[in-house]
């Protein structure tokens, strides 16, 4: 993780009120991200020193961003809305790196390639983390060849 971290602080666990609502920090310290697809911000940190791995503080109205926090995780935390956690964030600095088929995909549609270097850093992050976290070489496949039309009708 790098060295300064984006926030480091007590928050107080919320609650959305509507049914199925989430759980969630309010973190006022960090605005959205203009240049960022809904603001999101895509950060990597802990919560009471549980690791949160890769995930997006979310835009919650008003300029204002919140980090979700999961019922699986609130359970490791035996933490609940209206319990104080202390959560260090980091800006996500993970390096964009294409998988090997699905580079051999994208220089066998130059027009494809063309697009997916075109898109914004945070939009190939995700094309690559869905391709990368498949359940199965066969859903893999489908998702290189979906990213493949998808860049191909969008170029």
């Amino acid at each position: 993780m790098p060295a300064t971290p984006l926030i480091a602080n007590h928050y107080i666990l919320e609650r959305f009120q509507a049914k199925g609502g989430w759980t969630y920090a309010y973190i006022p310290e960090v605005s959205p991200d203009p240049g960022k697809a809904f603001g999101w911000i895509r950060v990597t940190g802990t919560i009471d020193g549980l690791d949160l791995g890769l995930t997006r503080l979310m835009p919650m109205g008003q300029g204002r961003l919140f980090l979700p926090v999961k019922a699986a995780l609130q359970k490791k935390l035996k933490k609940k809305e209206g319990d104080q956690v202390y959560i260090v964030l980091y800006r996500d600095a993970t390096p964009v790196i294409v998988p090997e088929e699905l580079q051999a995909c994208l220089e066998d549609e130059p027009a494809a390639l063309e697009a997916f270097h075109r898109l914004p850093e945070e939009r190939r992050k995700t094309i690559i983390t869905s391709i990368n976290t498949a359940d199965t070489p066969q859903q893999q496949t489908k998702r290189i060849l979906e990213a493949i039309n998808t860049l191909l009708r969008n170029k």
